[in-house]
């Protein structure tokens, strides 16, 4: 790639205190099948680590440029990166995920032969802190099936790292925006598939890992909120009626012993036995007395 020819593609990744993970994630975009991209990374005013590494990166390879920035959050720092973005499709990356070697390759041959798409998702492999195989998600693939499941609430369809989408419709539409910070992604979605054609791709182009310091799950109160309004507005620019689901459940942040037990079960029902076993334990070691726990135990270990 010359330094006045703009690339096919900008990967796009914003980093805060990603120390543990944001080398393997850097490592994944180097070693892309597909090269002609230049790798912008946002650092949003890290205090860990996570410079000093992303700084020796730099320095490595030229495709890489860094961005350091006082600490905003993620909006702002997204919305800084597309600015100095220069190629016409953006690849959104996380500190914490694991890029498939050839997902730009498959995702820009996809964009060339479907004008009419805007941003193209794949499903992802679920993956826990230490990288072991969870389950594959993302089964909405069509335009109508993820638009109509947005607007149903149905959850996350579309996995914000494994997008690529095309920088100017992003900018024209007015990029991210800060009045639905934690869910800037589902509102963008709804937004493009206004102007466009959204998918999915059916093989899984990323290693999406879950954590305990997810910030969907931190701050799931408040994801939670801003995911309704976001909801109620994409209605409400469709003109139709929107209908907000019948709960009477209040929303709680998630405990741990939860949280390795859905992953357990997702191991469990995808194949993943070692990884099943693993999260059963865990989920026993916080809530002995449980019978949930000792059932999810009882079965990884029969294996089925």
């Amino acid at each position: 790639m010359s330094p006045t020819t703009p690339p096919a593609v900008s990967a796009l990744m914003p980093v805060y205190n990603g120390e543990r993970y944001v080398a393997e994630a850097v490592e994944s975009i180097l070693a892309q099948t597909f090269g002609d991209f230049e790798f912008i990374i946002v650092d949003d005013g890290s205090t860990d680590r996570s410079r000093a590494i992303l700084d020796g990166f730099a320095a490595k390879d030229p495709r890489v440029r860094l961005i350091s920035r006082p600490n905003t959050g993620i909006v702002g720092a997204l919305n800084e990166g597309l600015a100095a973005a220069r190629g016409d499709l953006v690849a959104r990356m996380d500190a914490d995920d694991v890029a498939m070697p050839h997902r730009f390759e498959r995702q820009v041959r996809h964009m060339a032969d479907h004008p009419e798409c805007v941003m193209v998702g794949s499903r992802v492999l679920v993956i826990d802190p230490e990288g072991m195989p969870l389950t594959v998600l993302s089964d909405a693939l069509t335009h109508e099936q993820i638009v109509d499941g947005f607007l149903a609430g149905r959850g996350q369809l579309v996995h914000h790292p494994a997008v690529m989408y095309r920088r100017q419709i992003v900018l024209e539409i007015g990029a991210y925006r800060d009045i639905y910070d934690e869910a800037e992604d589902l509102d963008l979605f709804l937004r493009l598939a206004e102007v466009g054609r959204i998918v999915n791709l059916e093989e899984p182009l990323l290693k999406y890992r879950e954590h305990l310091a997810k910030a969907s799950r931190a701050k799931v109160v408040r994801v939670e909120d801003n995911c309704r309004r976001i909801i109620e507005d994409a209605h409400r620019r469709r003109s139709l009626e929107y209908r907000p689901p019948a709960t009477n459940h209040e929303v709680k942040p998630y405990l741990k012993s939860e949280i390795f037990r859905t992953w357990g079960w997702w191991a469990l029902m995808s194949g993943n036995v070692a990884s099943a076993r693993k999260h059963a334990f865990g989920c026993l070691a916080l809530t002995p007395l449980d019978l949930a726990s000792w059932k999810l135990l009882y079965c990884a270990i029969r294996g089925r």
